[in-house]
């Protein structure tokens, strides 16, 4: 994939959706991500673009002829989810970008009739982006694997094939989720210690749950079973990115995961944000791909080229919130947990993609691939609980007074990401958040 930056990047364009200029605004006229929403108590779902607080709906724009040269998209446009936009290629996906761009640019000569296209995103409700068909939760993360393995094996917490190749395990499709969908706290076997504080039964209410801070991108078009993706090819394959919250419960994850991995304790439910940055927004925030140090194994060669050194990271700064019920009815604001950086992943999403085609695996539009947790270095900037508090040994100090060892009924967990870069307009992804419940 082509890394093009043109117009919409232009830092010093303005929309006439007045709060899309904002110094801090999530969603500004370059950034146009693409989100599928129900505009005030209507239950038909809508295409949508992000701008500022509101949302475009793209299909009423394009009826009032105000998108032209779209025409091959109307089906993609009116549809009830992204799929088939996504299934358009990289191509149809620009000229979405520029139309749009043009179209809420300031200065426009159809503001009166564009503005009637509008919804409030306070009056919107969000759907999931994309019917999903798969999902690939990755573990990619060097500080991660570092300090949970550091649990289980302190001598030798990393794997040896972890450096080789991505390590991944295939996640549950149905229990993704859109944000602002309540978790609701699973139940399962747990490890014997865990079940004693359960009146010693084996079966019941998980009470280590955990989040996990992932990115993820969704898939454009696939590929046929049996061919694979190059690491060059494999930015053409991505349509768009996304944050994600593989919570997790780790007293059943304990239990369970040998030999096969996680099970129950991912499935019961995936949080991922409502709307989908595009590669174009994100072409200014393209860094190099991670380096290996000299004591560390070469890349394998289908992992690596030229151009995916050069530019294959994303720099996005990421947050992990809290908010309890009492901080809640404090009026307290949500406390910051941790801040890592997704470009210190050991391997970058393309590598992701490139790796789990490289069986002939076929990808197909709409499947979802995450990251794994998102640490960073130093255990401050850890990207779930179990890091954070070393294994469940040390609780966490809110500004409440109060302490956290793992999520509690009534918490709530927000996610964000944002790119910044010296000469260009700063980005965001939205919220990806969730309420704790308790079991029904």
């Amino acid at each position: 994939m082509t890394i093009i930056i043109d117009h919409t990047h232009d830092p010093r364009a303005e929309s006439w959706v007045s709060s899309a200029n904002h110094w801090s605004a999530e969603f500004p006229i370059q950034n146009l991500p693409l989100g599928v929403f129900s505009p005030g108590g209507e239950a038909a779902a809508r295409i949508g673009v992000a701008i500022g607080d509101q949302i475009l709906d793209l299909a009423a724009a394009m009826d009032g002829g105000l998108l032209p040269g779209l025409h091959d998209l109307s089906a993609a446009l009116r549809s009830d989810r992204l799929n088939l936009l996504m299934s358009s290629g990289a191509a149809a996906r620009r000229a979405l970008r520029h139309a749009a761009f043009d179209l809420l640019r300031a200065g426009h000569d159809s503001i009166a009739t564009a503005s009637s296209f509008l919804t409030p995103m306070s009056a919107a409700r969000m759907h999931l982006p994309a019917r999903i068909g798969d999902f690939t939760d990755f573990f990619t993360s060097i500080h991660h694997a570092r300090r949970t393995g550091e649990l289980s094996r302190p001598d030798d917490p990393v794997a040896p094939n972890f450096r080789h190749m991505p390590i991944a395990y295939h996640g549950r499709a149905s229990s993704v989720v859109v944000s602002g969908t309540p978790c609701v706290r699973p139940r399962g076997q747990v490890t014997p210690p865990a079940a004693a504080a359960l009146a010693a039964q084996d079966y019941g209410p998980a009470q280590w749950l955990d989040f996990e801070l992932e990115v993820g991108c969704f898939v454009g078009v696939g590929n046929p079973l049996g061919a694979s993706i190059s690491i060059d090819d494999a930015g053409d394959h991505i349509f768009g990115f996304c944050l994600v919250n593989d919570w997790s419960a780790r007293d059943i994850q304990i239990w369970e995961s040998f030999p096969l991995g996680p099970f129950l304790a991912k499935s019961f439910m995936t949080t991922v944000s409502s709307w989908v940055v595009t590669p174009e927004a994100l072409a200014p925030f393209r860094v190099a791909a991670p380096t290996r140090g000299d004591d560390e194994p070469p890349l394998p060669a289908a992992l690596t080229s030229p151009k995916h050194a050069a530019q294959g990271g994303l720099s996005i700064s990421l947050q992990v919130l809290l908010q309890t019920p009492a901080m809640q009815e404090r009026g307290m604001a949500p406390a910051v947990l941790a801040k890592p950086q997704f470009g210190e992943q050991y391997w970058t999403l393309a590598q992701m993609l490139t790796h789990q085609t490289s069986n002939g695996c076929n990808l197909q539009t709409g499947d979802l691939l995450s990251s794994g947790t998102v640490s960073g270095p130093e255990r401050e900037n850890s990207g779930c609980l179990v890091e954070l508090n070393a294994g469940g040994k040390k609780a966490l100090s809110l500004p409440s007074g109060e302490t956290r060892l793992f999520l509690e009924d009534g918490d709530t967990v927000w996610l964000r990401g944002e790119c910044h870069r010296d000469g260009y307009k700063s980005i965001g992804f939205g919220e990806c958040m969730a309420q704790i419940k308790g079991t029904t």
